[in-house]
């Protein structure tokens, strides 16, 4: 049924260009920050291991604030919540200079945290926000065609990272820079470390230019009270210190469970209060919600998984070097973006819900194209060859675009307005998935014995000692976005009634 409702009332459109602004910035912000694992490696000459610190530095922080963020929102307003969190990556971006001055990469990993902090903030504070900016009948709407920027943003910051960081990066290579006078190495290490400053620094002005519009846009809030005050500071304490405390303590500690002890204690917090306790209660107390956080965590996790081993499947199948397979995610992007934005449109004729079910049914059919479907190639593009099983490959963007906005929607709507912004933060919180389900995929494709391989017999065995792995293992890996998808697909059809009435 057509709902002619306006999905952003005109008297929030400038409000809501802003909100889309923060959207496609920490879009950026995620897609640039990927590129910061093989340009530390190479420059800083650390293992895969020490380099893949980044992305625990920036998921555990989305995690570990996601709460206080909650709290900031609840007792201050969505709009303090908003230049909170811009001025946090701020300070964040600015970190990047002493980090590059001082060639540290500890540094460099404090600063993405709180880069990452920020955006924690922002996401929190904004998805709920644009929530709120209109008829309850239009919200699931509304929050996807925002979200449709968020990977306009994230195709920016692919470009960025190639033109302005990966292109700046000296081809010298480990054994060649350990034997290189330390003056000159210093002077490549510096060039490369500029580049890596630049557009994060550079950002800072895009930062500002939202943080000043926020400042001045108050409409009717009240001024915080002492309680509120001192709610918000108990709460960024027990976020912050019993993270900063083990950092130093124990400097050694592996990284996956110090940002466990970092969650922790925010939710050490909630439980202490009794306010937000109860709130807490009230979410465990809606099926649809923690339902929700639980799709949440499988969606973040497969759309980091896939994008990840995207590239690697392209070279293992098609024999092209890392270059061209980022050409093939280039096109998945674009995909993405498409589909989101022609699905955000279908959503005035269709409930959301079923829409998602229908997607995560191709989404299923394209892991399984991945997995069985053979590579002969079908046609050539240019320099890029395409078989049926790559198509696969590429159209799973496509079937994940609307997803996340979509179980974001449906998982808070109609919730109690006094658990709404703690809800937001649950699941925000999931996206955690990603440092769990790309790991996952990863040791199946890691290891030529796996079960999993007995689901693809028939494909070689053999052992690539370049990429690490065997197109069997690979091809079973594929298994895991089927299993995520699943899960997306059971919440799509339970709650799917629920999703039609707030969409008539």
């Amino acid at each position: 049924m057509k709902n002619n409702t306006p999905i952003v009332p005109r008297k929030y459109l400038s409000i809501f260009i802003m909100l889309v602004s923060c959207f496609a910035l920490w879009g950026l912000l995620n897609n640039m920050t990927d590129n910061l694992v093989p340009a530390f490696q190479k420059i800083f000459t650390m293992d895969q291991s020490r380099a893949g610190l980044v992305q625990v530095a920036f998921y555990g922080a989305y995690a570990v604030l996601a709460i206080f963020a909650a709290v900031l929102a609840e007792e201050f307003s969505y709009r303090k919540g908003v230049l909170i969190g811009l001025a946090i990556y701020i300070l964040g971006a600015l970190l990047y200079i002493p980090a590059c001055v001082a060639q540290s990469f500890d540094i460099y990993f404090i600063a993405i945290f709180i880069v990452a902090g920020g955006c924690s903030l922002l996401e929190t504070t904004c998805n709920p926000y644009v929530l709120s900016l209109g008829d309850e009948s239009t919200a699931v709407r509304r929050l996807n065609f925002a979200q449709m920027f968020n990977p306009v943003g994230s195709m920016m910051g692919i470009v960025l990272a190639q033109q302005l960081i990966l292109s700046n990066l000296n081809p010298a290579t480990a054994e060649e820079r350990a034997v290189m006078p330390k003056a000159e190495l210093d002077q490549i290490v510096n060039h490369e470390l500029f580049w890596v400053c630049a557009p994060y620094v550079g950002l800072c002005a895009i930062a500002v230019a939202i943080w000043f519009f926020f400042l001045v846009k108050r409409e009717g809030e009240s001024s915080p009270t002492k309680k509120a005050f001192s709610r918000v500071g108990i709460s960024l304490l027990f976020s912050v210190v019993p993270m900063t405390v083990l950092y130093f303590l124990y400097p050694e500690m592996d990284k996956i469970l110090w940002v466990l002890c970092g969650v922790a204690g925010p939710i050490v917090y909630i439980i202490l209060n009794s306010d937000y306790r109860s709130m807490l209660v009230t979410l465990l107390r809606t099926p649809r919600y923690w339902c929700g956080v639980i799709a949440q965590f499988f969606y973040v996790g497969v759309q980091i998984a896939a994008w990840t081993w995207l590239n690697v499947y392209c070279q293992k199948e098609l024999g092209v070097n890392a270059a061209t397979g980022a050409l093939y995610y280039t096109i998945a992007i674009i995909l993405f973006i498409v589909c989101r934005w022609v699905s955000t449109f279908l959503m005035k004729y269709f409930n959301p819900a079923i829409m998602m079910a229908v997607f995560a049914v191709g989404a299923i059919l394209t892991c399984l194209g991945v997995m069985y479907l053979p590579t002969k190639i079908i046609f050539t593009c240019g320099s890029m060859p395409f078989s049926l099983n790559i198509i696969c490959l590429v159209a799973m963007s496509g079937f994940m675009s609307l997803m996340f906005p979509t179980i974001y929607g449906i998982a808070l709507g109609g919730l109690d307005q006094k658990a709404l912004k703690l809800g937001a933060s649950g699941l925000i919180m999931a996206i955690l998935g990603g440092a769990i389900i790309t790991p996952w995929m990863a040791g199946i494709i890691g290891n030529a014995d796996s079960l999993w391989c007995k689901l693809v017999p028939s494909f070689a065995t053999e052992w690539d000692t370049n990429l690490k792995l065997t197109q069997m293992s690979l091809r079973a890996s594929f298994i895991v976005p089927a299993i995520c998808f699943a899960v997306v697909l059971v919440y799509s059809l339970i709650f799917s009634k629920k999703a039609d009435t707030k969409n008539k």
